[in-house]
């Protein structure tokens, strides 16, 4: 249940909703995740413009896409994944290569606030087991 925060100057990109949809939608098919209420609900992504943005030289042509996860969310594979297909998307989406930063952190364990409550990875791993069948009308673990 990723939060994703896209930093760019405004007119970057002609539809940042679109942008901000395509890349919830992306990391929860990296992650693997099923498509259902309590995932696609609490996946999201936004788009901020910032007042004012610059390196040292007075250049503010970036995009920073900052992913928080819970701890261990992704693995080494997932995580090159998310950077390779975010920058691409970014890139499409109006970005330039050269300033596309994908920043990847994870919430202390046990700092993943979600229903008032700080979980763990495997808090929120049984938490979605026990919605898929609930879901599927089955026992929950």
């Amino acid at each position: 249940m990723p939060m994703i925060d896209v930093y760019a100057p405004a007119d970057t990109f002609a539809e940042p909703a679109k942008l901000a949809q395509e890349l919830a939608t992306t990391l929860m098919e990296i992650e693997g995740v099923p498509a259902i209420p309590m995932f696609k609900n609490n996946t999201a992504a936004f788009v901020h413009t910032p007042q004012a943005m610059s390196n040292v030289a007075r250049s503010g042509d970036y995009v920073r896409v900052q992913v928080l996860t819970n701890a261990g969310a992704l693995n080494r594979e997932q995580q090159q994944a998310v950077v390779a297909r975010f920058t691409d998307l970014v890139i499409a989406a109006g970005g330039t290569k050269d300033h596309v930063w994908v920043l990847l952190t994870e919430a202390v364990p046990g700092g993943w606030g979600l229903w008032g409550h700080a979980h763990t990875n495997e808090e929120l791993v049984a938490a979605a087991r026990d919605e898929i069948a609930r879901l599927q009308g089955g026992a929950t673990s």
